[in-house]
């Protein structure tokens, strides 16, 4: 028999290395059930408790054995991120700081309108992809989120709004736009994907749930490939030449290759449209010469048309266009056929506009070796 000190560092080792849960979606719950000996079934069982109940003790699951919650309580868990702070903007927008081991966090943004409810959910602490505009980019970058973390932003918003109102879904949409670039940390986002699809999960149809790049060309053919969501593209410029100064990704994958991957995408097997993401800055993007670059441009693939007012955040160099400036971009662009709608502006009062979300980036790396890293595990 061992010392009875052994068997109590082995149960506090087996505390400190227990499994999140909240990392599986349906596939690898299944798996990990298979590996502790359990029938695979008790993964929907789980399922159902965390994302239909709002349920993390598993000494309340009832429908377990009791040796199994017994194990359970042992070796796993269901450990959640945790809201550091809310705050309601006088539109109704909400943004929570969202914290994680490390001293890290990440700002999750609900958006209520009168037929909706958008959750923009972060998948990265801080951003490598240092996009000139983004005050997100500018904030650097520490590492990526886990499935589990990307998840649970969810989970808690769900439950901080009350899942449902009047019988309907608070949140209708998830949209992946908020820190980070999704598509770069894509092992930890595809199954936090399947789990807002699943049924078992949260449900959301293949419409409801976008993601959105910046350009990562490998990165929208593997997610063709793996699950069937919307995708977003911001694009921010029609010609090369501005769309490097915004988006340095582009100096990687140029608008040509950028626009025959969204050709792909929405070609068979994704039989929709493509969102752009368009901010209109003050003299760098939002001339009318460009306007009609961008309609021959867009003209080539199902799309619509995202146009966005640029948000100043501290020590920006750009300005917002004019609104005459934007209502003369927007009246090029329709007229020469394309759907397009300029974003009405958000939660500006409580900094959770599109491109300020900041959270609280801590360990940074550099930008350039992660994002070398990054890029070698996409291409093939």
């Amino acid at each position: 028999m061992a010392p009875e000190n052994t068997i109590s560092q082995i149960a506090v080792n087996a505390v400190k290395s227990r499994i999140n849960l909240l990392d599986f979606d349906e596939a690898g719950l299944r798996d990990f059930f298979e590996s502790i000996g359990e029938k695979p079934f008790r993964a929907q069982q789980i399922l159902k408790w965390v994302y239909h109940h709002s349920e993390t003790d598993f000494s309340v699951m009832t429908d377990l054995g009791i040796a199994l919650r017994e194990k359970l309580n042992l070796i796993a868990e269901i450990k959640l991120p945790e809201i550091l702070r809310e705050q309601r903007s006088a539109d109704g927008t909400v943004k929570w700081l969202i914290g994680f081991h490390g001293g890290n966090a990440v700002e999750t943004v609900y958006i209520p309108e009168p037929r909706r409810g958008t959750l923009c959910v972060s998948s990265q602490v801080g951003c490598a992809l240092n996009c000139s505009f983004c005050s997100t980019g500018a904030q650097g970058f520490a590492r990526d989120l886990t499935t589990g973390e990307i998840i649970g932003q969810v989970w808690l918003a769900a439950r901080a709004l009350g899942h449902e109102r009047n019988g309907q879904r608070k949140i209708t949409n998830i949209v992946m736009m908020g820190m980070g670039e999704p598509l770069l940390n894509f092992d930890a986002v595809l199954p936090a994907l399947s789990l807002m699809r699943n049924d078992l999960g949260f449900g959301f149809a293949a419409k409801r749930v976008t993601v959105s790049t910046a350009g990562l060309v490998p990165g929208i053919y593997r997610l063709r490939e793996s699950i069937d969501v919307a995708l977003a593209v911001s694009l921010h410029s029609p010609v090369d030449d501005v769309r490097v100064e915004l988006v340095p990704l582009n100096r990687k994958y140029p608008i040509a290759e950028l626009m025959q991957a969204c050709r792909d995408f929405v070609s068979e097997k994704h039989k929709r449209t493509v969102t752009f993401e368009y901010t209109l800055i003050d003299g760098v993007n939002d001339h009318p010469e460009q306007a009609r670059k961008l309609v021959k441009l867009l003209r080539t693939v199902p799309s619509k048309l995202n146009l966005i007012p640029f948000n100043p955040f501290p020590g920006t160099q750009y300005r917002c266009s004019s609104q005459d400036r934007i209502t003369r971009f927007q009246e090029i662009v329709m007229q020469g056929g394309l759907i397009a709608t300029v974003r009405k502006t958000r939660g500006e009062d409580i900094d959770a506009a599109c491109g300020q979300l900041v959270g609280k980036v801590q360990d940074r790396t550099k930008r350039s070796e992660r994002i070398k890293i990054k890029m070698a595990e996409l291409t093939p």
